[in-house]
């Protein structure tokens, strides 16, 4: 199957971005009207927008599903867990991988969820807990009931909390770092880099996203078959 295929199975939407006085925005404009036809033939339901506007910087963007486990590999494959003085700060790093063993720990998960309900009639995660039952941790059959749960909760609750207490909006910085991932800017680029720059965001989409194809109930489109047949 063509790469161009499966572009809907893994990318919601595609948005390309042009000036259309500008030279550096040629490729995009040309690799756009050469290929949209066979795109939409091959992705009937996926949006495929071009946005023009004076002075745009030419780029393709799409919206991917990125999750915390995307947002900490990245962090730690970038150095983004630093000191203020810039050296890497290994005891944030350490928590990060810490924090990916327990996201991608199945059994743990499992434990965490059976384990929240060992006390019968009592939900550790029900809303306003805390204001309404701010000591339930010391009455001592929820306490005995729910000791594994606390557990985990309590080392889970640690370890974000020291993962997102990087200096100068670490965290924040990161996470809008991810976010510019669905993005590539291509002033001046060619058809090829273009075409390579879609490609890029398709491998991205096949990482991050989850989609099931929507396809329309009926034909709206028809395409008529060679002429000799």
């Amino acid at each position: 199957m063509s790469w161009k295929a499966s572009l809907s199975r893994h990318l919601p939407i595609v948005r390309f971005f042009a000036c259309p006085k500008s030279p550096a925005s040629r490729g995009v404009f040309s690799w756009y009207q050469k290929n949209y036809e066979e795109l939409k033939m091959l992705n009937p339901t996926m949006p495929l927008l071009l946005r023009c506007s004076d002075n745009a910087m030419p780029a393709i963007t799409t919206e991917l599903s990125f999750t915390t486990s995307h947002l900490l590999k990245y962090m730690l494959q970038k150095n983004k867990f630093q000191n203020t003085d810039g050296s890497p700060n290994e005891e944030r790093r350490e928590a990060a991988q810490k924090m990916l063993g327990y996201l991608a720990d199945e059994n743990l998960k499992k434990e965490y969820e059976v384990t929240r309900w060992n006390s019968p009639g009592f939900d550790p995660q029900r809303p306003f807990l805390d204001e309404d039952f701010p000591d339930w941790q010391s009455d001592p059959k929820i306490s005995n009931d729910l000791k594994r749960y606390i557990e985990i909760h309590n080392e889970l609750e640690n370890t974000w909390a020291l993962v997102t207490s990087g200096p100068n909006q670490e965290w924040t910085r990161g996470e809008n770092a991810l976010l510019m991932c669905q993005r590539v800017d291509l002033w001046c680029a060619g058809e090829a880099e273009v075409e390579a720059a879609l490609k890029h965001l398709l491998n991205l989409g096949k990482e991050c996203n989850d989609l099931v194809p929507d396809n329309p109930e009926y034909v709206t489109e028809f395409y008529p078959g060679a002429s000799d047949l």
